[in-house]
């Protein structure tokens, strides 16, 4: 009982850390007239966060050595819970842009940490469960951000909001405190920090880093870009192409929420390369010559693709380098993650700016078909040290 009881506030937490990566986007618009800022600045913002998530990601496990999975994700929420009660009493830009600092440290704190308990306690079909309660959270913040402002409510009330949401979310971890030392054994668990330098040396540590790092970039440029796609290259309506790509992102939590049941028989490497081959189809379909009716199921397997990729890679870590590396493998992982979702996204539209955006399907097929050849070599590395030890 105790054990489903923390499931359940890891999953709330999961909601808590999806809530605020979707906010941002959706009431910019009125926000930076407001803060007395270009249109472009968010990107600053966005990025300060991330900066510090890439950061906090690379060095948790230290924290979590110390204070324990548990305690990290309640001071992570706290911060995060705080700054958006800050922002929701301010109109500075430049102190935005400093409570950017702890939501990007909390996040990847939260992010890290949570991944890795799942992987090293759990089985595999939680962590899909994991990643689509982000996706609820994802889903629901610009859903109350939109509904608040459509009753004449300021994105001040949405923040305050928010940050209600998530303190409510603290007293529960707080309550969950005791569960998180009582309900897991941590035989075989060594307690010495690893050295950040001889992680690279692991075999198939390169190639899982840089697989996440291609992952992030497929979904991320599908989001941010697919609808621009859509509208630039295929003459189809904008608020048309919002809707369409909405069914990307139905695709990825709807998924999620299946695959658990799919990893109760398949593995998480069968789960891999399914759904690479799923994401494959996508990408084909967006070449097919069946006008814009194959587009359509085109975006939506590129999602439902997506779906058990991320979290079979996180829960397969401890597999493939061991449970005493998996907390600081799992934090260069999603340190990766971040940074590919962060600088490659702006690449690509970089390159749509001098060519067209009729790439868009042949760059994502192109980081796919590395992303799979990274895969393999990462399988065929671990799976001769497992067959070693065995």
């Amino acid at each position: 009982m105790a054990s489903i009881f923390l499931l359940i506030i890891i999953y709330l937490s999961f909601i808590g850390l999806g809530l605020p990566d979707s906010v941002l986007g959706p009431s910019w618009p009125s926000m930076y007239g407001p803060l007395n800022v270009p249109l472009h600045y968010a990107g600053i913002i966005s990025m300060i966060a991330t900066s510090c998530s890439v950061i906090s990601c690379i060095f948790c496990e230290k924290v979590i050595k110390r204070l324990g999975t548990g305690l990290v994700s309640l001071i992570s929420i706290f911060m995060t819970a705080a700054a958006f009660m800050c922002i929701s009493l301010s109109n500075s830009f430049m102190f935005l842009c400093f409570l950017a600092v702890p939501l990007g440290l909390g996040a990847g704190a939260v992010d890290a940490s949570l991944n890795n308990y799942i992987a090293l306690h759990y089985k595999a079909r939680h962590m899909s469960w994991l990643h689509c309660f982000w996706g609820i959270g994802a889903s629901f913040g610009p859903i109350l951000i939109a509904s608040l402002l459509l009753k004449g409510n300021s994105w001040h009330t949405g923040y305050r909001t928010i940050s209600f949401i998530l303190f409510g979310i603290v007293v529960f971890l707080i309550i969950s405190l005791p569960l998180w030392k009582k309900n897991i054994p941590e035989e075989g668990v060594k307690k010495e920090t690893v050295k950040f330098r001889n992680l690279f040396s692991i075999p198939g540590v390169k190639e899982a880093l840089a697989s996440f790092f291609c992952y992030c970039t497929i979904e991320l440029t599908t989001g941010l870009w697919g609808a621009s796609f859509l509208v630039m290259e295929k003459g189809i309506a904008p608020e048309i192409a919002a809707r369409w790509i909405s069914l990307y992102y139905i695709g990825i939590t709807a998924g999620r929420f299946i695959s658990g049941f799919i990893t109760m028989k398949l593995s998480n490497r069968q789960m891999i390369r399914m759904g690479q081959i799923i994401i494959a189809a996508g990408v084909i379909s967006l070449f097919l010559p069946f006008g814009n009716g194959a587009l359509l199921p085109g975006f939506f397997l590129i999602g439902l693709g997506c779906a058990p990729v991320f979290p079979s890679m996180l829960h397969e870590t401890p597999q493939n380098f061991g449970m005493e590396n998996s907390q600081a493998v799992i934090g260069l992982q999603m340190g990766c993650a971040y940074i590919g979702s962060t600088i490659m996204p702006p690449v690509f539209g970089w390159l749509a700016s001098f060519m067209s955006f009729g790439i868009f399907p042949v760059f994502i097929g192109i980081i796919l078909a590395v992303k799979i050849i990274l895969v393999e070599s990462l399988n065929r590395k671990t799976g001769i040290i497992n067959r070693k030890i065995q």
